[in-house]
């Protein structure tokens, strides 16, 4: 039995015959089992996302029909592999694990030997599902597992060059077709360039490393209007600078030129905290040891001289064999904690280790051991503990600030955990948002104190609001409004209640001055927190302080640079160039948003209206196209409904009247 996803749906049977289905809307329910792993679906969610628009009696007898297909196909049986397995509820599609592609993508990829690399390389034909045609309204199904295995292979492809030893070699060549064909799909891919500048090296073709630079860069500005990022410009420049020292010759001037070698970021003391392995051989209990991280995190980031790497970005090697080292260079850190999380029983153990990353030395290691009722007391050993291995002249005020536990209801903190893990997955999907408001609000039920748990509900009203899915406006914003004063009220000194309470008090309920009070209260609290700087760059836009705004999502940007919330700062950052009329910046940052959420309502009007006040109609009436078709209820007339609330009557009168021109219908 063979399934791949990866470069577009083909299953053939254990007899080697190729497997077809009855019809298109089955092999895509099909597909979309295989990702959905042995947790599966809800019946009730298969049907509404794949027959929209008919009652929901016909739509799952539609799904009957279709599974019907699909055990057709692969009936079950004491020797079968893959099959059906599901009530009346819920389904999923059982298989082995070396059945689908993904899943040996996945576990190559965890074992993390050079060999394992390359034959995950080899596995990764394209996207998930490339090639086949998905219709409108599947495709925000399809889309997040898109961007995950993308976003594999883009490490993928980093981490195998960066193993690469000698020329030649067989991981050599997987490698270099890896990068090749992502570069087929997206010539702008940065990670892909750099695999290709490091084999070029390996080879010792001198000239093709700096050609294939100036490849990047030129396929940078014709795309995005942009250059290429620090580490790929750093990249070509250690490179040549290697070259020069064992070749003892020189490069033209107009080359070097073109290499620009970044700056340190910072000079403090710098760690980023990796995913704890779960031990507790319960996969159910993952998120709660992704949970016990995030709090460290918070914990950690609260000490002022220390530089605190976000939890999105440092949560990209989950589920990898990491190399240390590798680390510190790609997140810019000196130092990396690792640890466990065993949860048995009524009984916890949490392990932690700090490491020096640029000698892989083991500074400090631990293990606390206590009863769930303990759990935060656990985390501030930790926390604490980590801190002092770091430096011994931490303040005793700080060390206090960062054991302030966020409820004492063990079952409010489970719902919080199993909502975050929920927002965490999309903002495009309405029955994921639907869900993560569900949980918090079920926290919010079991501890009505939770400061953080009113603040992310706040903030599930928000996407409602931009996505255009209110539908009771007056009483879904004043509940908003409601749960994050309620936020700001009870978490003073949280910053990350502070954070999201304000952002929403100013985009949902339109009170930019509270607002900004909270989120600057949020900054003086906790000024290494990433979300904070990066709704603080989105209310300075909306304040008339352009500037100050492309600051402070830069900053948040630098802080977690593998953030799966970046595609916000990036829009952000072109709201702020189009309010400063820097429009041609506008748009490059705008597009840098879509290409990591190529459905943002939000990025798609300010490249529309950019485009517009350039004068490229063209271009903004192509984006207007594209717009409508994600959101064919927006018109000028409610416009006003998702629109950010402007303090400078200019921001505003202009935003309007370029999508006006760009064709945004009456």
């Amino acid at each position: 039995m063979r399934i791949r996803l990866l470069g577009g749906l083909e299953v053939t049977s254990a007899e080697h015959r190729q497997v077809r289905f009855t019809t298109r809307k089955t092999s895509l329910l099909f597909a979309a089992l295989v990702l959905g792993g042995s947790r599966g679906y809800r019946r009730e969610q298969l049907s509404e996302a794949f027959w929209p628009g008919r009652s929901n009696g016909q739509a799952r007898n539609s799904l009957r029909q279709a599974l019907v297909d699909i055990r057709r196909s692969f009936p079950a049986g004491k020797d079968a592999t893959v099959y059906i397995e599901g009530d009346q509820e819920a389904v999923a599609l059982v298989t082995g694990p070396d059945d689908a592609d993904i899943s040996i993508f996945d576990l190559k990829l965890e074992d993390g030997r050079t060999t394992d690399l390359a034959f995950a390389a080899d596995l990764y034909r394209g996207e998930v599902l490339a090639g086949d045609t998905i219709p409108d309204g599947l495709d925000e199904w399809f889309r997040p597992h898109q961007s995950k295995y993308q976003r594999k292979a883009q490490q993928l492809v980093e981490r195998l060059s960066l193993a690469l030893s000698r020329p030649g070699s067989a991981e050599e060549t997987a490698c270099e077709g890896l990068a090749e064909r992502l570069l087929a799909s997206d010539p702008t891919m940065e990670a892909a360039h750099r695999a290709l500048m490091r084999i070029h090296a390996l080879r010792g073709h001198d000239n093709a490393v700096l050609r294939q630079f100036a490849t990047c860069r030129a396929l940078l500005k014709k795309h995005l209007r942009a250059e290429p990022e620090a580490q790929t410009a750093f990249l070509a420049a250690s490179l040549q600078s290697r070259e020069e020292s064992e070749n003892q010759r020189t490069a033209p001037v107009s080359q070097l030129q073109a290499l620009s070698v970044p700056t340190k970021h910072h000079d403090r003391a710098s760690v980023a905290v990796l995913p704890f392995q779960n031990l507790s051989g319960d996969t159910e209990q993952e998120y709660f040891a992704d949970g016990i991280v995030e709090d460290i995190i918070i914990a950690l980031a609260h000490f002022r001289h220390l530089y605190v790497i976000a939890r999105n970005s440092s949560f990209t090697y989950k589920g990898q064999a990491v190399d240390i080292k590798q680390v510190g260079r790609e997140l810019d850190v000196r130092y990396v904690v690792e640890g466990s999380v065993r949860r048995t029983g009524g009984r916890l153990r949490i392990a932690g280790q700090l490491i020096d990353t640029s000698t892989g030395a083991h500074l400090w290691a631990d293990r606390f051991d206590g009863t769930l009722a303990d759990v935060f007391d656990l985390q501030d050993q930790v926390a604490s503990s980590i801190v002092g291995a770091i430096t011994p002249k931490v303040e005793e005020a700080e060390i206090e600030r960062a054991k302030r536990k966020p409820t004492e209801s063990l079952d409010a903190y489970d719902y919080y955990l199993r909502g975050l893990a929920a927002f965490d997955r999309t903002i495009t999907v309405r029955s994921t948002i639907d869900d993560a408001l569900g949980l918090f609000m079920k926290a919010i039920d079991r501890d009505p104190e939770f400061a953080m748990a009113h603040a992310r509900a706040a903030r599930c009203y928000a996407t409602r609001k931009s996505n255009g899915w209110m539908i009771d406006r007056a009483q879904e914003i004043a509940e908003a409004t409601r749960l994050a004063r309620r936020a700001v009220e009870l978490g003073r000194d949280d910053a990350i209640a502070l954070s999201y309470g304000g952002y929403v008090l100013g985009y949902v309920g339109g009170d930019l001055d509270d607002s900004a009070a909270c989120i600057d209260r949020a900054l003086a609290l906790n000024p290494n927190l990433a979300a904070a700087l990066g709704v603080s760059s989105w209310v300075k836009a909306c304040l008339g302080e352009p500037d100050k705004a492309v600051e402070h999502a830069a900053l948040a940007m630098r802080l977690s640079p593998f953030d799966p919330r970046l595609f916000a700062w990036q829009f952000n950052t072109g709201l702020a160039h189009f309010c400063a009329g820097r429009y041609d910046d506008a748009v490059a940052w705008a597009w840098k948003s879509l290409r990591h959420q190529p459905n943002y309502p939000s990025a798609m009007r300010v490249v529309a209206a950019g485009h517009a006040l350039a004068g490229r109609f063209a271009e903004a009436k192509e984006m207007i196209a594209r717009l409508c078709d994600c959101d064919p209820a927006l018109r000028l007339s409610n416009l006003a409904d998702i629109l950010p609330p402007f303090r400078r009557p200019d921001d505003r009168t202009r935003y309007i009247e370029a999508l006006r021109k760009a064709g945004l219908p009456e």
